[in-house]
């Protein structure tokens, strides 16, 4: 089959592997019919998280069923599912109190309580580092899913692929971080970042009914487009200082009730944002997390739902004891939540397609992460189909 194969930095391509087979009596093999490039799939682009070994890329994807395991009644060959980016076992301690992302069973070499940086992490997940249960990805033809009795779901026959596919990641994932908000109705939430993730939090936050959303990004297309998606408010992003004394200008000087950091551990920095990161021996910065802390009210939360892969020196903890802050951090419990957010969709309530800017063969995947990680040609989303 073709699948989209990471070798090293910045060096992803279409090859020719071979096709996945069931390993487990829990397993389905699905062809897949759309996928995805994410802003994690970017980590691993940009060496930010390392890989040693040649790996199918992909959590995002969608497809039929073709053959499956034994134990898997729920589900028929010929059936369109969606499928959870983490990988869980739906009978664990974590699985079954809510939170699929620390499953027990579906990273075992490398599974642990410490979450260190390469040791005791959390559970598997889809095309993302040994580190994370070297479980090959779904930017490819076919893809095998493990625990296939928890996790994947039937898409309604009245929704397209691109109307289901990203319940697999970034619309649970902005769901998320408003969702630790506890909003209830007409709080101010700032959302840094207007990719695909901060997006998804844009749009959840008008289902929850926020009083005013702002998004600050260093790109004014993408602010264009999710203003005019959306109607939200914007700030474009020239310094950390303006950009939080904007924030409290539009709040009556108190700080968003919720900020939500949508970009992580990787943000455009300055020569001396990557010289302290050297010097302090960490990976990129933590200068949007720095800037939410700021930005958010007393008492208010921050959710963080970049990634952060390595600790961090002059971390603000006096900052947020002073405030007060609620802070909230780690991957979304898709399998928790799906569900609801799929009857969102299905109703209409939410539009989750018109974010794509670019729909290519997955043998143009080199390309496709070219434009993406370089924000290039006004791109803010790429789907890949596998089979043109």
């Amino acid at each position: 089959m073709k699948a989209a194969v990471f070798h090293s930095p910045g060096v992803i391509t279409c090859d020719t592997v071979e096709d996945p087979t069931i390993q487990d009596e829990n397993d389905i093999i699905l062809k897949v019919t759309s996928t995805a490039i994410c802003g994690s799939d970017l980590h691993m682009y940009s060496g930010g998280i390392p890989q040693p070994r040649p790996m199918v890329m992909g959590h995002e994807f969608m497809g039929e069923i073709v053959e499956k395991g034994k134990n898997i009644t729920h589900l028929h060959q010929g059936d369109r599912v969606v499928v959870p980016f983490p990988i869980a076992c739906g009978c664990c301690y974590f699985c079954e109190n809510d939170l699929p992302g620390g499953c027990e069973n579906s990273n075992p070499e490398n599974y642990g309580p410490e979450g260190g940086i390469m040791t005791e992490k959390g559970g598997g997940m889809f095309g993302y580092t040994d580190l994370y249960g070297g479980y090959n990805g779904g930017q490819a033809q076919y893809v095998r899913v493990p625990y296939a009795n928890f996790g994947p779901r039937k898409v309604p026959d009245i929704l397209t692929d691109e109307q289901a596919l990203f319940l697999t990641d970034i619309f649970p994932t902005g769901y998320t971080g408003v969702m630790w908000g506890d909003l209830k109705g007409g709080e101010s939430v700032a959302i840094f970042g207007a990719g695909p993730v901060g997006s998804m939090s844009v749009k959840s936050a008008i289902l929850h009914n926020a009083g005013k959303v702002i998004v600050i990004d260093t790109l004014q297309y993408r602010l264009d487009q999710i203003k005019k998606l959306t109607g939200c408010e914007t700030i474009l992003w020239e310094d950390a200082e303006s950009t939080v004394e904007k924030i409290r200008e539009m709040t009556h000087g108190r700080g968003a009730d919720l900020c939500i950091d949508a970009v992580g551990f990787e943000p455009e920095r300055s020569f001396l944002d990557r010289a302290k990161a050297v010097v302090n021996f960490e990976k990129g910065s933590m200068k949007v997390l720095e800037a939410c802390m700021s930005g958010v009210r007393r008492g208010g939360t921050v959710s963080v739902l970049g990634v952060y892969a390595v600790n961090y020196d002059n971390f603000r903890l006096g900052q947020i004891f002073d405030k007060g802050i609620i802070l909230r951090a780690g991957q979304a419990p898709v399998h928790a939540i799906i569900d609801k957010l799929l009857k969102y969709v299905e109703s209409g309530q939410v539009r989750l397609d018109d974010i794509i800017t670019h729909r290519l063969s997955l043998n143009d995947v080199a390309k496709g992460y070219q434009i993406f990680d370089k924000k290039e040609d006004g791109c803010v989303k790429v789907i890949l189909d596998p089979w043109s």
